[in-house]
């Protein structure tokens, strides 16, 4: 039996990028708690959020804005003078679902498209205890506890190099993550060295498998199928009803997830604008 055919509504999407954003804002409040000098910051904004985790973190976006019916210019002005004040371009992740009144302040405002993403999503087959196979041989996979979260976060950003530098603050922000109460982090061993790491998210009956990564040294062994497969086992073990993950369009991840029965739902835009560039302020 296979997993049934999603189709996109605006209820779905916003399940989904709700889940998504609340892990960021789970981060940033996390952060700031830890620090009281954080410039870590979130507003909700639109039906959505607005977050900010320090300059250049991938999560320094607003996301799920426009999902709850039209986006009025006072609250377009809000979510730029929110990024503007932290001298941080504007990045949106904008769902194809939302408002059309969002995409056009884009249109007007002078914003570029920077970033297509692929969101993808199962649903588990319903009434039906599924298995997934176990790792390849040689390949070994541990829950991490809170003390090996320094590592995760390092493996998991190393993994993430060609995209983002590994500072400090991300090192921080992942290990604020991997610490919440609906995070689980992963790290793959292959014949015992450290080759990879993931996370899972568990919110609302939603299994977001995020944050996953190989180190180059280990690519193309099953490190990421191994991962994968230990996160649907979790999400269904949780009770969760609905698998999603992200990836790039045409990429071996979305291939891998494709697979296990994931569709693409619908494809992400990312939005950006950046003040000190632009000369239509």
């Amino acid at each position: 039996m296979t997993p049934k055919l999603l189709i996109p509504t605006i209820e779905l999407a916003r399940r989904i990028e709700l889940a998504e954003a609340q892990a960021a804002v789970d981060s940033a409040e996390a952060l700031l708690r830890r620090r009281a000098d954080s410039s870590a910051a979130v507003s909700r904004i639109a039906g959505g959020f607005a977050v900010y985790c320090g300059p250049g973190s991938p999560l320094t976006q607003a996301v799920a804005i426009g999902l709850s019916g039209p986006v009025g210019l006072g609250e377009f002005q809000q979510l730029e003078e929110f990024y503007r004040s932290r001298r941080e371009p504007v990045r949106v992740e904008t769902c194809p679902l939302a408002d059309a009144s969002l995409v056009g302040y884009f249109g007007n405002h002078g914003y570029r498209l920077t970033e297509f993403t692929n969101v993808m999503a199962r649903s588990y087959v319903e009434g039906q205890r599924e298995s997934w196979p176990q790792p390849s041989a040689g390949i070994a996979l541990e829950r991490v506890a809170a003390n090996d979260l320094p590592l995760w976060a390092r493996t998991v950003a190393q993994g993430f190099a060609e995209s983002y530098a590994v500072t400090p603050e991300l090192l921080e922000v992942m290990q604020l993550f991997g610490s919440g109460p609906n995070a689980e982090c992963y790290l793959a061993r292959m014949d015992g060295e450290i080759a990879g790491g993931a996370a899972l998210s568990l919110r609302d009956g939603t299994a977001g498998l995020f944050g996953a990564s190989t180190l180059p040294a280990f690519r193309g062994r099953g490190v990421q199928t191994a991962l994968l497969h230990a996160r649907l086992a979790r999400g269904q073990e949780k009770g969760s009803d609905l698998a999603v993950c992200l990836a790039q369009p045409g990429s071996i991840s979305q291939r891998n997830v494709v697979r296990q029965g994931f569709q693409v739902l619908y494809t992400r835009v990312k939005f950006e604008k950046d003040f000190g560039a632009s000369k239509n302020q």
